[in-house]
């Protein structure tokens, strides 16, 4: 009798510990299979310029495509407020999210922030932004190449190489900026083209503002022919400067930008004060950032730092 039962009572320890052996083994592959991969992640997407017609399309179409990938995407805009956005960075990191994309935002503004998601493994993309150490990628457009392009082809093409230009600008973006330090250099080596003056644009609501710049830059340069051109760091200024330009019948000036924004396009078609755009290919940088944060949450080797989506002038077809 005592034989028997000890029978079963190995019987019933061995059989245990299967069971649990088995149990182990499949939480185990479970936990594993959650932890890999895009789907599940909490992905933040901040910008202070959700505003922007540019801006909010490259957010829609890294959304849709993180989404597709069954990423859970929490979209920011702070209005402009830099102090904000700093603040909803350290909100993203507290809350343990799985990436940051900062989208059409210095970086360096924010770098305290940053480096608290870098020092708690968060990895940090940009898209039509900077890039500082501890990103991993900042989609966007060579934009120090795209000043060059929209200043030689006003200075050149449309300008002949004399005259008077305004510039319409907003330094603190950093692409903005780059376009910007082409258009300083290039100047140089024109002494035949004077600047009358640097605008700063504010943002959010680029059209209106740049619109009222203009008007007071036309009262204060009345005379026919005493503006030759307006050079505009990207397209929303150029909308607005090309409004009051037409408003105020000086159809002699001529306006270019930067962005290949569609109501951009249809002026210069429409044969406006507006001559002449860059095309970024923002749905190029949206895919960029989605292929890489992808690539990264699946585990692969990624190349981290600025890679670029190609530009391309757009004038009257």
């Amino acid at each position: 009798m005592k034989r028997f039962l000890m029978l079963v009572l190995t019987g019933v320890l061995i059989f245990s510990m299967v069971a649990c052996g088995g149990g182990a083994s499949s939480g185990g592959d479970s936990s594993s299979d959650e932890s890999n991969g895009p789907s599940g992640k909490k992905v933040s997407l901040l910008t202070p310029y959700l505003s922007s017609v540019t801006t909010n399309q490259m957010v829609e179409e890294m959304k849709a495509g993180m989404e597709a990938q069954g990423m859970v995407v929490t979209v920011v805009d702070t209005k402009g407020d830099f102090a904000q956005l700093a603040s909803r960075i350290e909100d993203t990191v507290s809350s343990k999210a799985d990436a940051i994309v900062l989208v059409s935002a210095d970086p360096t503004q924010v770098a305290t922030q940053l480096q608290s998601a870098f020092d708690a493994g968060i990895p940090v993309f940009g898209c039509d932004s900077g890039f500082v150490d501890g990103m991993m990628v900042n989609a966007t457009s060579d934009n120090a190449a795209m000043g060059e392009m929209i200043t030689k082809y006003l200075f050149d093409d449309l300008m002949g190489g004399k005259g008077t230009v305004i510039a319409l600008t907003h330094r603190p973006h950093p692409g903005v900026a780059k376009r910007c330090t082409a258009f300083d250099t290039i100047l140089k080596d024109y002494p035949d083209i004077k600047l009358i003056t640097e605008q700063h644009i504010e943002v959010p609501g680029p059209i209106e503002n740049s619109r009222k710049v203009m008007e007071n830059l036309i009262l204060s340069n009345s005379g026919k022919d005493s503006i030759t051109a307006v050079w505009c760091a990207w397209d929303e200024p150029a909308i607005g400067a090309t409004q009051a330009l037409q408003d105020a019948g000086r159809n002699e000036v001529m306006v270019v930008g930067v962005d290949g924004n569609s109501q951009a396009v249809e002026m210069i078609n429409q044969g406006t004060n507006l001559k002449a755009t860059v095309a970024q290919n923002f749905e190029g940088m949206a895919e960029i950032v989605v292929t890489e944060m992808t690539k990264l949450f699946n585990g692969e080797e990624i190349t981290k730092g600025e890679q670029y989506a190609p530009a391309t002038i757009i004038t009257k077809e």
